[in-house]
């Protein structure tokens, strides 16, 4: 036996681009579901709680690999996941009976509770409007917010899309939001961000910093996986010099895939000059 606790599994599904993870979370809420398995990533309602989306891989091939949890590598970090986390209940999303039976059998998890089909929570109309989306303007979604998802998908469009949702009659609505994947080479050719927009994002922390007087040479070289950034700094004396350069490094990682969906691999952080504040 694998886990401690054998959560419940269930499986959603429906052949690729009907729709699936559009209405993933409404049919795990419904199950009172917490957790859902889509493409490779371990979903906790709206946050990614382990694994690398499939959809960001470079051939067909790749993404069934990765979504069936293939690789032992892969298969075994998605099994600590679950231990540590151990849910009641997982909602397993593939695009054939057989898809979700090759990944109960390489995550180890138990036989199926249930198994419920596109077609039973979808309109012909809806799934055909999925299938034009998906095939005309190559959109995927995935049911985690855009924030959640941007550093996985650096040189990707993302865009946020909100959903009124209830959980029955005499409930309230509430709001959930998906995001939206378009990768850039379907649609504006090559993704570039202007080095000037990297420098105003990292002098306007700077500038938000105490610690930190001006900021000198500013660098990105991009990298397989996204870019490393060089930066040289004037700190102000009397500033844990350490501790500034730390903070200031997680500031503009956070800020930069924040504000522009690229992947930020490291960040080397310099201090190059003292300043001493005049007393009088």
């Amino acid at each position: 036996m694998i886990f401690d606790s054998r959560p419940k599994t269930y499986a959603f599904v429906g052949p690729s681009g009907t729709g699936k993870s559009y209405r993933a979370q409404m049919v795990a809420n419904e199950r009172d579901i917490k957790y859902i398995i889509d493409d490779g990533l371990f979903i906790n309602e709206n946050e990614v709680v382990s694994g690398i989306s499939a959809k960001k891989a470079p051939t067909k091939i790749e993404t069934v690999k990765k979504a069936l949890f293939d690789n032992p590598k892969a298969a075994e970090e998605m099994k600590k996941a679950i231990r540590k986390i151990k849910p009641e209940s997982i909602l397993i999303l593939g695009t054939s009976d057989n898809m979700i039976q090759k990944i109960i059998k390489n995550l180890g998890l138990p036989e199926l509770t249930e198994t419920i089909y596109i077609t039973e929570v979808s309109t012909e109309e809806e799934i055909e409007e999925a299938k034009r989306t998906r095939q005309v303007e190559g959109k995927h979604v995935i049911p985690v917010p855009t924030f959640e998802i941007k550093k996985d998908f650096s040189g990707y469009i993302l865009d946020p899309l909100q959903i009124f949702k209830s959980k029955g009659k005499d409930s309230k609505p509430y709001i959930t939001e998906k995001s939206i994947i378009r990768p850039t080479f379907s649609y504006l050719g090559n993704y570039k961000i202007s080095d000037t927009v990297f420098r105003q994002i990292i002098e306007h922390l700077a500038a938000k910093t105490g610690a930190i007087y001006k900021v000198g040479r500013a660098r990105t070289d991009n990298v397989v996986g996204g870019m490393n950034i060089y930066i040289e700094l004037t700190i102000v004396y009397g500033y844990n010099v350490i501790e500034s350069l730390k903070d200031f490094k997680k500031k503009v990682k956070k800020e930069i895939e924040n504000l522009t969906a690229m992947n930020v691999e490291n960040v080397d952080v310099v201090a190059k000059d003292l300043y001493m504040p005049d007393k009088n």
